[in-house]
């Protein structure tokens, strides 16, 4: 195996689900992947093997076996080989080279964190936005935050060490509470002043204004839950005092008990008695593969599509992993719906149907 060089944005932008990211993200991932080249004759993978890596095929000609049976042979640049080769664990196949290859490879969890941080981008600022629409100008932040779905599914235990674990703090106007690009730490309410969400763009260095919060708003809850960057920057506009809530006592407290995992042989159960999949992958990998009859809404566009959405349903969400589909329930579950994620995705279940 040997390296040729560095892979461009325009190349990654061909395949799936890479075809779905972002410009900038997808700049800032390519920077971290590199072309390989393989022999004729050598393996890119063996079957069972369980190294944490996704492949795609650049150029050349790849056969898939399972055993001594030959199931695909794949041509680069053809629409098959747009998708990862065999991204199930362990491999169920074995991938060699009949002549020389192209390919590139991604590590499985920095794929999964990049494709979370791109869809849960446009979410926080969703959130905000809908927030500020529904009230929260005034009043007592305890009150509004106690009325909200997301506490209505937490037991009352959870409820009274969530405020007593909050901490205080108090801000002057002009102050930075959270920097775009900075890890989560901290899961914030507004107890008093007001608060401006902005995120810097390419066009746009100084900031576009996306938001103002109130009492009683919230923010800062999804990056904790994808363990994404923060995408958005939020400053006072004026005096004001805000609770916050660590990430491990946010995910303890808040998180865990909203989203409910379970089995794929659970799920299929659920499902056998009226329960729907939901595939909160992007649309390209549905298409590629998917659970026979799930109905997919990207988790960039769960928030628009809740309208569509049957409320007297049970919702077995799944991504490839769990971390998508966990933030999508978590979305979910705060509105009232009766969401489950299935434990480990995709990656953890038989599944081989398409759709």
């Amino acid at each position: 195996m040997s390296e040729e060089g560095a892979a461009d944005p325009s190349l990654l932008r061909r395949f799936s689900p890479l075809d779905g990211m972002k410009k900038d993200n997808l700049i800032a991932l390519a920077r971290k992947v590199t072309r390989h080249q393989l022999a004729a004759g050598r393996y890119l993978f063996k079957e069972g093997d369980r190294d944490k890596r996704t492949y795609w095929l650049i150029a050349g000609l790849l056969e898939l076996r399972e055993g001594d049976r030959t199931v695909a042979m794949l041509r680069g640049g053809s629409a098959e080989a747009l998708h990862p080769l065999a991204p199930h664990l362990p491999r169920r196949c074995s991938a060699r080279a009949v002549d020389p290859l192209e390919f590139f490879a991604i590590e499985s969890e920095l794929l999964d964190m990049m494709i979370t941080w791109d869809q849960t981008g446009t979410y926080e600022v969703a959130e905000l936005q809908a927030q500020i629409a529904g009230g929260g100008s005034g009043g007592d932040w305890m009150t509004i935050l106690l009325q909200t779905q997301a506490f209505h599914r937490i037991p009352p235990a959870n409820i009274q060490a969530i405020f007593t674990r909050m901490q205080r703090v108090s801000f002057r106007a002009g102050e930075t509470i959270i920097q775009q690009g900075a890890e989560g730490d901290y899961f914030y309410a507004i107890v008093s002043g007001k608060c401006l969400v902005a995120r810097e763009t390419p066009l746009n260095r100084g900031g576009l204004k996306l938001a103002e919060l109130g009492v009683g708003d919230t923010f800062g809850e999804e990056a904790l839950i994808s363990e994404a960057k923060r995408n958005a920057t939020v400053t006072m506009l004026t005096d004001g005092v805000l609770m916050r809530l660590n990430k491990e006592n946010f995910r303890e407290l808040l998180n865990e008990p909203l989203v409910q995992w379970v089995s794929y042989r659970d799920a299929c159960a659920i499902v056998a008695k009226g329960g729907r999949w939901l595939d909160v992958r992007l649309p390209s990998e549905y298409q590629n593969l998917a659970i026979e009859g799930a109905i997919n809404i990207p988790l960039y566009f769960i928030r628009l599509k809740l309208s569509t959405l049957d409320r007297s349903l049970k919702y077995i969400v799944y991504c490839d992993t769990g971390r998508r589909s966990s933030a999508a329930a978590f979305i979910l579950v705060e509105r009232g719906f009766d969401a489950l994620v299935l434990r480990g995705g995709l990656d953890s279940a038989e599944v081989t149907t398409t759709r």
